[in-house]
């Protein structure tokens, strides 16, 4: 018995009597795996998984580089990191580095460094590609979507009542109970913004049907002082003068537009930065807008003997009206807009005011008093033809056959417009397009109406 005690006693101290001899420290966490995943915004998540669970000391984010993209936010789960990549560029090979020590494994023990390869394919080639360059990812997945349903779904859209508001589309939901698909705006009028009564930077209408579902359109009737330092406004041709019914006319020329050293060319370049900072309020918030500038520039110059320009952008004729598409085009490129979809509105025979591929995504055509459907299919057909590289759209339209039958005779618009009636209450007896218009346009399979579209975010 006692030499049993004596050995239990030998075997105890034998295995504990090497009390020097430190216990092997905990092995660094390494990566086994990652997945990519691309999110709807345009952003990446980028899962790393360790062999072991990891933690991400406070601040140790500012440590995890990817080139000149964006690390936006890093969570760690257990044994999985998960990191979200922003600013990346379709076609270009990137780096997530993420140096030894930003991650922690059990006892402290800091993880060694980290490479994940990104890139972003490509988007598969279009006939149909955004003459912006590096254009927001929220515009290209719109015009890739118009691109998409062309010739088989049109859009369904309506006009602000003057400006800043969806009062039409409200009318058409209660009529119909369904929204347009898109919401026009109007920026007539920058010259007073920001005022009491007008204030563009006050984006919430726009925001609120964009994150409705909705897609966003604007137009701007350009008024410019009628002469030098003058303090009324128009977007009229003229020579400075009143007209009898007391509308102002403009000496404005639009030849002297582009001209440095101008009085003419100082009012572009302010009305064009002030309203760059409106738009970009909307490309801030991933807001794309389908963007339709000196619309209806040729007016009836090409219609009839003595016919005129309607608005002060054509009153030069074809060259000057040119030079400023492309100056505006410039211009926003400059300020780094790049959430615009350029629509140019065709009138009858001008195809010289025409400001060329690389600066035009939709051709549109304004029509009004159109009641044949054939007629109206006739003009589709004649801009497609004359614009075949691009979309087209009824840009404006108002009191013209019923959509159903202008589809049936073969007027593939990628999206129609009625005009507003100022302060209308209803759509009963509507100028522009009716209750029973509006009931057969959304009674269609191939419109489009808001609750419809894909997300575009």
């Amino acid at each position: 018995m006692l030499k049993q005690l004596l050995f239990v006693l030998l075997l105890l101290f034998t295995s504990c009597g090497d009390s020097n001899e430190e216990a092997p420290l905990p092995e660094a966490p390494k990566m086994t795996t990652y997945s990519l995943t691309e999110l709807a915004s345009g952003d990446v998540d980028i899962v790393v998984t360790y062999d072991q669970r990891v933690t991400l000391p406070s601040g140790n984010i500012s440590k995890m580089s990817v080139g000149d993209a964006v690390v936006t936010s890093a969570s760690v789960f257990l044994q999985d990191l998960t990191v979200r990549v922003g600013s990346l560029r379709r076609g270009e090979s990137y780096t997530l580095r993420i140096p030894k020590g930003t991650l922690l494994g059990p006892g402290d023990v800091e993880a060694g460094e980290a490479s994940i390869p990104i890139k972003l394919e490509e988007e598969e080639a279009s006939d149909y590609q955004l003459v912006t360059s590096n254009p927001l990812p929220q515009a290209r997945k719109v015009y890739a979507y118009l691109a998409s349903v062309y010739g088989k779904k049109s859009l369904s859209g309506t006009m602000a009542n003057v400006n800043w508001n969806i009062a039409e589309a409200e009318l058409v939901q209660r009529a119909t109970g369904k929204y347009p698909a898109i919401a026009f705006f109007d920026y007539i009028h920058l010259f007073a913004s920001p005022a009491n009564w007008i204030d563009y930077s006050d984006t919430k209408v726009v925001e609120d049907w964009w994150n409705a579902g909705g897609l966003v359109g604007a137009g701007w009737h350009w008024n410019v002082p009628n002469v030098e330092n003058g303090t009324e406004y128009t977007c009229t041709p003229g020579n400075g003068t009143q007209n009898s019914d007391g509308n102002w006319t403009t000496a404005f020329r639009p030849k002297h537009a582009t001209v440095e050293g101008t009085w003419e060319n100082r009012v572009v370049k302010a009305d064009l930065k002030k309203i760059a900072e409106y738009l970009k309020l909307l490309q801030d918030k991933n807001i794309p807008v389908i963007w339709r500038p000196l619309h209806e520039a040729a007016g009836n110059i090409y219609e009839y003997t003595g016919g005129t320009a309607w608005f002060w952008w054509g009153y030069d004729g074809a060259d000057a009206y040119k030079k400023l598409w492309i100056y505006m085009f410039d211009f926003f490129k400059e300020q780094g807009i790049n959430n615009l979809i350029w629509v140019w509105t065709t009138q009858t025979k001008d195809d010289e005011f025409y400001p060329g591929d690389d600066y035009v995504d939709i051709v549109g055509r304004d029509i009004y008093n159109q009641k044949s459907g054939t007629d109206n299919a006739a003009q589709y057909s004649a801009v497609a033809k004359s614009y075949s590289k691009k979309l087209v759209a009824l840009s404006e339209c108002g009191n013209v056959a019923p959509v159903s039958s202008q589809w049936s005779a073969g007027a593939r618009w990628s999206f129609f417009m009625p005009w507003y009636q100022y302060n209308a209450t209803s759509l009963d007896g509507h100028g522009h397009a009716d209750t029973a218009w509006w009931k057969d346009a959304m009674a269609q399979d191939f419109v489009i109406t808001r609750d419809q579209l894909p997300s575009m975010k």
